[in-house]
C-alpha cells in the first residue's frame, strides 16, 4: 500500500487559486458578463432586446454542449489536451466580439464561447478534485469556485467602470484583455498537477468503471435537475422583477444584483466547511432548504423584503449545491469522477434553459413573473426531496 502524497499550503493556495482564476475566466468574463453588458448593447443599437434574449440562449445551449464534450473526454490525459485548447477558443471568441456587430457573427461566436465554458466547467474542477483526493483534502475542492462569485463582481465593475467611453463591440475589450493573462497563469498551474492516470487502484487491479446510471446515482441527478431549474429563475429575473416591484431610482433595482454578487463570494467557503463538519448530505440537504427559503420569499413578499431575502438566501447557496453535490457523486462513484460531474453540468446546463423558456410560456399565458417564480419554488421542492434519496456514500459501499 503506496501512502498518499502530500502538499504544502503553497500548493494548495497555488491550486485552488489558479483553478479559481480559470472558472473567473470562462464562466463570469464569459457567460455572466453578458448580463450586465446586454442593456448597454441594445442602447448601442448593436442589437434589439429580443435578439439579445437569442445570443443568450445560443450561449446556453454552447454550455449545455460542451459538458455533453466533457462527458465524452473525461479521462486525465484527455483533459490536460482539452483544457489550455479551450480555454484558448474561450480568449479568441471574446475577441472576434470586439470586431463584429454582425448578428449572425455574434450568435455563432457565442455559442462557440458557451461550448468552451461548458469544458473548461467541467475540467478544471474535475481536475483539481482528483489532485485533492489523492492528498486526502478533497474537502477543500469547494473553494475553486470563490473564483465565480468574485468573476460576478470583477465582470460588473469591468462593465460600468468602462461604460462611458467605450460603445457596441468594443465593450468586449475589458473581458478579452483581463482573460488572456488569467487564462495562460491559470491554465500552466493546473497542467503542471501530479494526477496519474489510473488503470488500476491501489491493490493492483484493473478499475472497471461502475455504471454511471444506478439506485445511487439517479436521485442525486434528480435533486440537481431540480436546483438548476430553481436556482435560473432568480439569477435570470431578480433584476427585472426589482424593476417591475419597486418604484423608478430605488437603490434595490441595481442593489439586488449586487446583493447576490456579495453573498456568493463566501458561499463556496461556507459550504464547503459545512460539508465538512455535517457531511455533505446532510449540507446538501439543508442548502435545498435555504434556497427554496429565497425563491419563496419573492413569490410570498413581493417588494423590498422578499427581493433581498431572495438575493441573499439564494446568492448564498447556489453555488454550495453545484460543490456539494459534485463531491457526493464523486464519492458514490470514486472512479467516475470526471465524467459525472459533466453528466451533472450537462443536467444543469439543460434545465438552466428549460426555466428561461417555461417563464416565457408562463408570461405569455397571462400569468405574472412573480407568479413564475413558483416554477422555482416547485423545483427546489422536488429538488429537497430527492435530496433524501440518496443514499450516503459509506452506506452504498458497504452494501455492494
Amino acid at each position: 500500500m503506496t501512502s498518499s502524497p502530500t502538499a504544502t499550503p503553497k500548493q494548495l493556495f497555488t491550486v485552488l487559486l489558479a483553478g479559481s482564476l480559470v472558472l473567473l475566466v470562462v464562466h463570469t468574463l464569459g457567460r455572466f458578463i453578458y448580463t450586465p453588458l446586454l442593456p448597454y448593447l441594445v442602447a448601442d443599437n448593436q442589437f434589439s432586446a429580443p435578439d439579445g434574449a437569442a445570443v443568450a440562449i445560443w450561449n446556453y445551449l454552447g454550455y449545455l454542449m460542451g459538458a455533453m464534450l466533457a462527458i465524452r473526454w473525461h479521462r486525465i490525459d484527455q483533459i490536460r489536451f482539452m483544457l489550455p485548447l479551450f480555454l484558448a477558443v474561450h480568449v479568441l471568441t471574446t475577441l472576434i466580439m470586439t470586431q463584429t456587430d454582425n448578428l449572425t457573427v455574434i450568435s455563432t461566436t457565442r455559442w462557440l464561447n458557451g461550448v468552451a465554458n461548458g469544458v473548461v466547467f467541467v475540467q478544471a474542477p474535475a481536475l483539481i478534485l482528483e489532485w485533492l483526493v489523492l492528498r486526502n483534502r478533497a474537502t477543500m475542492s469547494g473553494l475553486v469556485y470563490i473564483g465565480v462569485g468574485a468573476g460576478l463582481l470583477v465582470s460588473s465593475g469591468l462593465v460600468s467602470g468602462t461604460a462611458d467611453f467605450l460603445e457596441g463591440a468594443q465593450r468586449w475589450w475589458p473581458a478579452a484583455l483581463v482573460s488572456i493573462p488569467l487564462a495562460w497563469w491559470g491554465v500552466m498551474q493546473l497542467r503542471k498537477l501530479d494526477v496519474p492516470v489510473r488503470e488500476h487502484d491501489d491493490s493492483g487491479q484493473a478499475i472497471t468503471n461502475t455504471p454511471l446510471i444506478d439506485r445511487a446515482s439517479i436521485p442525486l441527478f434528480l435533486s440537481y435537475a431540480g436546483a438548476g431549474l430553481g436556482y435560473i429563475l432568480p439569477m435570470t429575473f431578480l433584476p427585472l422583477l426589482a424593476k417591475i416591484e419597486l418604484p423608478d431610482g430605488h437603490f434595490l433595482q441595481d442593489g439586488t444584483w449586487m446583493l447576490v454578487a456579495l453573498f456568493t463570494i463566501p458561499a463556496p467557503w461556507l459550504w464547503n466547511k459545512l460539508g465538512a463538519i455535517m457531511g455533505d448530505l446532510p449540507a446538501l440537504r439543508l442548502n435545498f432548504i435555504i434556497q427554496l427559503a429565497g425563491v419563496l420569499a419573492a413569490v410570498l413578499w413581493p417588494g423590498a423584503i422578499g427581493l433581498v431575502l431572495c438575493a441573499v438566501l439564494v446568492g448564498g447557496t447556489f453555488l454550495g449545491t453545484v460543490l456539494l453535490t459534485q463531491r457526493i457523486g464523486r464519492a458514490l462513484h470514486p472512479h467516475q469522477g470526471p465524467r459525472l460531474s459533466a453528466a451533472m453540468v450537462a443536467l444543469y446546463g439543460f434545465t438552466q434553459m428549460v426555466g428561461p423558456w417555461l417563464t416565457k410560456q408562463w408570461l405569455d399565458s397571462g400569468g405574472t413573473l412573480v407568479s413564475a417564480f413558483g416554477i422555482g419554488v416547485a423545483a427546489l421542492v422536488f429538488g429537497l426531496v430527492f435530496a433524501f434519496f440518496v443514499p450516503r456514500p459509506e452506506v452504498w459501499h458497504s452494501r455492494h
